[in-house]
This record gives structure tokens, C-alpha cells and sequence, in this order.
């Protein structure tokens, strides 16, 4: 199987595209190179949505 994929590797700061065999420290798949550079920003909106929606259930 084929990965074409876009990975953000958080330990080097490094975009890189398909597998990968040391890729523990790696995001994503993303659909290009301009969102996996993102992969930050996208990760912390998204456990900010995660964490309002607990805390409005917990409301």
C-alpha cells in the first residue's frame, strides 16, 4: 500500500512526505505539505474544541 501522506516529525521540526520507518515522533497523515507544516496549531485547536466540550458537559 502507497503513502503519499504529509508528516510533521515534532523532535526535528521536519516535513516529510510517505513512510517512514523511525516514525515515532511523527504527525499526521496531512493532505499536503502546507498542512502538515500546521500540524501544531491544528493539534492545539483541536484539543481546545476537545477541551470546551468537556467542560460543557461538565457544566
Amino acid at each position: 500500500m502507497s503513502d503519499d501522506g504529509w508528516y510533521f516529525d515534532v523532535k526535528t521540526g521536519k516535513v516529510t512526505q510517505g513512510k517512514d520507518p523511525n516514525a515515532l515522533n511523527r504527525m499526521g497523515p496531512y493532505p499536503d505539505r502546507e498542512t502538515a507544516m500546521r500540524a501544531l496549531e491544528i493539534a492545539a485547536a483541536r484539543n481546545k474544541a476537545a477541551d470546551d466540550a468537556d467542560e460543557e458537559w461538565n457544566n
